[in-house]
């Protein structure tokens, strides 16, 4: 594919979603044809033409023609769960059914995969992840989107599939999945806000490697340009962020008195490791890309778009 082309159609599954909204937004801005999929329409869609479909459930013929004609497809679809049966359904079933109809699509579309860090596993302190390093996921999601990266890579390798797999960090900024741990706070600081409660915090000692979701969006599109079929490639800023910074940048984003914060000692439930780091001089050198949105202005961001949807 070459990375000079004019703009074609896209087709972005899980459109509706945290990512999805941000990709449909970014090719539209850039001359691409949007054709946002998802189960469920979505406000924020209305701009674009809408196909509403569970892809697990589609027959191929029905995804090839879905997809036949279109220069690229991202699948940014599928969200968290806590169970094997959840993760099977929504992402390994989901992308079976997508390369299935791929393979039989008209003029080789090319596929952008959204992966995630949660693939790598948890990893010791200081590690800096980069694409060679051997996953070893430990959660139900995780092991899933592992085994859909690769798939993917294996559909690019073995049966000609045109695709690239983005391995992305944990992602703040706009509209958070409601899953995260971001969004869960978020409203927490709503509610204590309206009804003048005290809001308590279990804050994680942990540092994890958070890129906003814009800057993840830009990725994907320059994916779809890149000649980079068949490779993995990080997205994230590159920095280990204290958890505890980005919830004192929420505070100060929504103005939270102080004295009416208290702070517990209790154990953080986490959905992954303590540490993560990602390498990303693979996609400076592949896609041109770097990350631009500094992480205090993509927590600004995040609150603010929560404010205005309230």
């Amino acid at each position: 594919m070459n990375g000079e082309g004019a703009p074609g159609r896209v087709v972005v599954l899980g459109g509706s979603g945290s990512v999805g909204r941000q990709v449909c937004e970014t090719f539209a801005a850039r001359g691409w044809e949007v054709l946002a999929v998802a189960r469920r329409w979505a406000p924020h869609l209305e701009p674009y033409p809408f196909a509403p479909l569970d892809v697990t459930a589609t027959e191929p013929r029905r995804v090839a023609e879905l997809l036949s004609g279109a220069r690229a497809v991202v699948n940014a679809a599928g969200g968290w769960g806590d169970t094997t049966e959840e993760m099977t359904y929504s992402h390994i079933r989901l992308v079976d059914r997508l390369l299935e109809g791929l393979a039989s699509a008209t003029g080789r579309p090319r596929l952008v995969h959204v992966g995630s860090v949660h693939e790598y596993g948890p990893v010791p302190y200081g590690t800096l992840l980069t694409e060679d390093v051997d996953p070893a996921p430990v959660t139900p999601y995780a092991r899933a989107k592992l085994a859909t990266s690769r798939a993917v890579l294996s559909a690019a390798r073995e049966h000609g599939i045109d695709a690239v797999v983005l391995r992305a960090a944990n992602m703040s900024g706009p509209y958070p999945p409601q899953e995260s741990f971001l969004a869960a706070l978020v409203a927490r600081i709503h509610r204590a806000l309206e009804t003048g409660e005290t809001l308590e915090l279990s804050v994680a000692d942990a540092r994890r490697d958070f890129v906003d979701v814009r800057d993840v969006a830009d990725a994907v599109e320059r994916a779809a340009r890149a000649p980079v079929g068949g490779q993995v490639i990080n997205i994230g800023r590159g920095e280990a962020l204290p958890i505890g910074s980005l919830v004192e940048w929420l505070i100060e984003a929504a103005a939270f008195p102080h004295d009416r914060i208290k702070h517990l000692d209790q154990e953080v439930r986490s959905k992954g490791g303590d540490w993560t780091r990602l390498d990303i001089r693979r996609a400076r050198e592949r896609l041109g890309w770097r990350p631009r949105i500094a992480p205090r202005e993509s927590i600004r961001a995040m609150w603010l778009a929560s404010a205005e949807a309230a």
